[in-house]
């Protein structure tokens, strides 16, 4: 029988346990401590299961949202991989675009460079001859050449090379000895510089075109002096080109630049001029006997022999014995040998009805159809044929008929400084 226990005074019966199998009975007595730690083993198995039922049914919910959540930040790190990608393919596209532009200019420099080196090349002739003419009107010329043809230079632009290849900052140099703001991109300092270089180009070209009018405009102002001053002095002159004998079927082309017709404008005032000075030279406007004075001049005198008026034809030049006489102008030898009262006596012909006659010679030193120039010896003075004394009798005729010379020996003194 189960003992008793007191409870506060009072009795308390245990609980007894009875079970019966066939005629097994078996019987248990369950105190109060073990009803409550089985009750509290009960209830701890109950919270157990009721949570691990709460948790089996939530834990999708959980790793749904921890998948969604984990989804959403791969998509946000997948846009910002997506937008820094196109930042960098767009950065990518405008460096390969800067690339291209700065090739494209650097071309076109490269090209105007080249065009003002074919410019340089034409200009060369056309600058000699400009040169040479100059060279026989100013003492200064070869300096005033050489500046023409430094003005007229292609341009050297050495930072073309670095410009050619764009990687990296090839215009560091140039941003610093221009001054320019280093924190520029090489994109606008490469703008500056390609603006710079062309500017210079530009006024490269400006400064051949003004050269190249000036020129001209000095070669065709030179050859209407030269003709001036011969037709002042009565001589037939013809620099006009013709334009007759000419034909053929109209082709019409286009606008030419103006550089092509400055260059041809000038060309043709150059031949102009040469034409000009061609003319001039073949008449006889040199001095026979430089630096020696004029005893007789051209027109009526008093014969020196007879003392009675007569036509000078002529003009003297007070001389020594075998001082030479000097051809004035080219021409052909038409009389060398005696002539009456000229003594010994060398005609040259001059061409266009020109020729001159050297008279009173002592001795000759050229003989008939020989060619003579400018300043060649034909003679030396004496006092052969009608004469009193020592001196070179000089005449010039026109169309056979005599003339003043001293317009002619006049005539060469202007276009000395022309010619």
């Amino acid at each position: 029988m189960a003992s008793q226990s007191a409870v506060f005074g009072r009795r308390r019966e245990p609980h007894t346990v009875i079970i019966a199998r066939g005629d097994e009975i078996r019987h248990f007595t369950v105190r109060p401590w073990m009803a409550a730690l089985a009750g509290s083993a009960v209830a701890a198995v109950t919270l157990g299961y009721f949570t691990a039922t709460s948790y089996l049914v939530f834990r999708d919910d959980l790793i749904g949202a921890a998948i969604a959540r984990q989804a959403r930040m791969q998509h946000a790190y997948e846009d910002r991989i997506s937008a820094l990608r196109t930042q960098v393919d767009r950065i990518t596209s405008r460096q390969l675009l800067d690339q291209r532009l700065m090739e494209t200019k650097v071309t076109e420099l490269l090209a105007r460079q080249s065009k003002l080196s074919e410019r340089h090349g034409r200009l060369g002739p056309l600058l000699e001859r400009a040169g040479s003419e100059a060279d026989r009107t100013q003492a200064a010329a070869p300096e005033k050449r050489g500046d023409e043809q430094a003005q007229l230079s292609p341009p050297q632009a050495p930072a073309l090379a670095h410009a050619a290849h764009p990687a990296g900052d090839p215009f560091a140099l140039w941003s610093t000895r221009a001054g320019n703001d280093p924190g520029e991109s090489p994109a606008d300092r490469a703008d500056k510089l390609f603006v710079a270089i062309n500017q210079s180009l530009r006024t490269i070209e400006s400064e051949q075109i003004d050269k190249i009018t000036s020129l001209a405009d000095n070669a065709y102002e030179t050859a209407e002096q030269i003709s001036d001053a011969i037709e002042q002095a009565g001589l037939p002159v013809d620099l006009d080109f013709s334009n007759e004998a000419m034909g053929g079927p109209f082709l019409a082309v286009p606008r030419p630049h103006v550089f092509d017709t400055k260059v041809k404008e000038l060309d043709q005032a150059l031949d102009k001029l040469e034409r000009a000075k061609e003319q001039a030279r073949q008449l006889p406007i040199g001095n026979p006997a430089a630096g020696r004075s004029i005893s007789s001049t051209f027109g009526v005198r008093k014969d020196p022999i007879l003392g009675m008026p007569a036509m000078h034809s002529g003009m003297d030049f007070r001389a020594p014995s075998g001082f030479p006489a000097r051809a004035t102008a080219p021409g052909t030898v038409t009389w060398a040998g005696w002539n009456g009262g000229y003594g010994r006596m060398v005609e040259i012909d001059h061409g266009n009805g020109l020729s001159t006659r050297f008279a009173h010679l002592s001795r000759i030193e050229v003989k008939e159809g020989q060619k003579v120039e400018a300043g060649d010896v034909l003679g030396q003075v004496g006092s052969s044929g009608r004469s009193t004394g020592p001196h070179l009798h000089y005449e010039v005729r026109k169309d056979g008929e005599a003339v003043d010379p001293l317009r002619f020996i006049k005539l060469g003194k202007r276009l000395s400084q022309l010619l």
